[in-house]
């Protein structure tokens, strides 16, 4: 792995200096329309930015020294020469991603357009947040190592299941967000600065499976989405003008959090449909007998989760059908509501009991048409996501790199080549640096424990 201040051939361009503002904000504007694909030639440049042939002649050779385009590629004729094709080069640069879960961690490595490259899945326990810090730091040496040829570290994207809270006014975080018990002073953040010197980003668990979902799974194309995750907490995501909508803090779709009633008893989303409650009916189910194939479990001293209880229903056993469509229409009660206020063309359930059968979906559907207006539900589908884990590590590159490439942030680094030039990012650097070291006390993993 290159260091972004010691790579000769990428640090600052070479040639006559170019400076100011004006000059930053055109090659912002240049780099996205490439990146984005909204203009691949030279012609097409000048046509969509309004920019004069001599300005984008400009401004391609600077991007070009420093390595973000490359014209070496030709388009088609179409009566004369052919054109020079304008391409982004998404390999200059890495960004790794990392999810964390209750009893799961993930790491991957995605290019500069967001695409997922490699991944890891292994076990994790998020109750002891530095062995967890040490694995994690273990896993992105491996997982670099790995790569056969590695370029600058440009950004380590991580999601977390829990809210993030963010400022609108830091541009780069420098301190661990307090997003579970015992993690806001864990030194996460700071510890991956100082170790990778690279920017950190952190997002809930929901905006990045979102994100993964827009932009890798059933919602690629839509320009209006609803994404639900169910799971021990219920929680959702909104996309909106084909953007992902953030709210005025980051904390949007804490759906758990509403009240709902069934069976006379009235309580959270989260406690009387989340997994928790599942297993707990499973269990009841299974002590009393009504439930033949839980009782058989507990029969045999096994464990009774909501996979088992998922299991059960799939495989028909009335019980446990019964206990997941109960928890499907209460979220299907509370979707049918933000699905009546939002109207989006697309609902997308995911987590592991609306992955692993297909009663949770019916009983969501049965509702959410049921009961919203004839005009929210006319062209409305409801899918279950396809992505996996995957989602939340796709969706953490897609974070990164619109942090990275937003005109705000890139005008005031793309003179110099790097992000990690960028004045806020270095005082960024310093402050981790600054800090105590924590060196890591796990070692990276042998390839033969690896499951990719």
């Amino acid at each position: 792995m290159q260091n972004p201040k010691t790579n000769a051939n990428h640090e600052r361009p070479r040639g006559r200096p170019r400076g100011g503002d004006l000059v930053a904000a055109s090659l912002c504007e240049v780099l996205n329309l490439v990146r984005l694909g909204q203009a691949d030639t030279r012609q097409e440049i000048e046509r969509t930015s309004a920019f004069g042939r001599a300005i984008v002649a400009d401004r391609l050779a600077t991007l070009g020294e420093l390595g973000l385009i490359d014209e070496a590629g030709t388009g088609v004729a179409t009566g004369g020469r052919a054109p020079r094709l304008v391409q982004f080069c998404k390999e200059r640069a890495r960004i790794v991603v990392i999810t964390l879960n209750q009893s799961a961690l993930g790491v991957g490595i995605a290019d500069l357009s967001g695409r997922l490259l490699t991944e890891h899945h292994e076990p994790g326990d998020l109750a002891e947040p530095r062995a967890c810090i040490d694995r994690i730091s273990a896993l992105v040496r491996w997982i670099v190592s790995r790569q056969a040829k590695m370029t600058d570290l440009w950004g380590i994207s991580i999601s977390v299941p829990g809210p993030v809270i963010a400022n609108p006014a830091e541009r780069f975080i420098r301190t661990t967000p307090d997003f579970l018990h015992d993690w806001g002073n864990s030194g996460l953040v700071e510890t991956l600065l100082r170790e990778f010197q690279a920017p950190v980003w952190i997002s809930s668990s929901v905006e990045a499976m979102t994100m993964g979902e827009l932009h890798g799974g059933a919602g690629q194309g839509e320009t209006s989405m609803l994404f639900v995750k169910t799971g021990k907490r219920i929680g959702a995501g909104l996309v909106a003008v084909g953007r992902p909508y953030h709210g005025a803090s980051g904390a949007v779709g804490l759906i758990g959090q509403l009240p709902v009633t069934a069976d006379g008893q009235t309580g959270s989303l989260d406690r009387m449909a989340g997994t928790d409650m599942i297993e707990a009916q499973g269990r009841d189910a299974a002590t009393t007998g009504e439930s033949s194939a839980l009782a058989e479990l507990l029969s045999r001293n096994l464990p009774i989760t909501a996979n088992e209880v998922c299991q059960a229903a799939q495989m028909g056993d009335p019980a446990s059908t019964a206990i997941i469509s109960r928890s499907g229409h209460l979220i299907g009660g509370v979707i049918a509501t933000l699905a009546s206020m939002l109207n989006p063309s697309l609902i997308v359930l995911a987590g592991s009991v609306a992955q692993t059968n297909d009663i949770l979906l019916a009983a969501v559907r049965e509702t959410v048409y049921g009961v919203s207006h004839p005009l929210v539900t006319r062209d409305l589908r409801i899918v279950r996501s396809q992505m996996g884990a995957s989602a939340a590590l796709l969706g953490a590159a897609s974070i990164a790199v619109e942090a990275l490439f937003a005109p705000s942030v890139l005008r005031d680094w793309i003179l110099s080549g790097s992000p990690v030039h960028h004045p806020e990012m270095v005082e960024s650097l310093a402050s981790a640096n600054r800090s105590e070291p924590k060196v890591p006390s796990v070692a990276p993993p042998p390839p033969a424990a690896i499951r990719t």
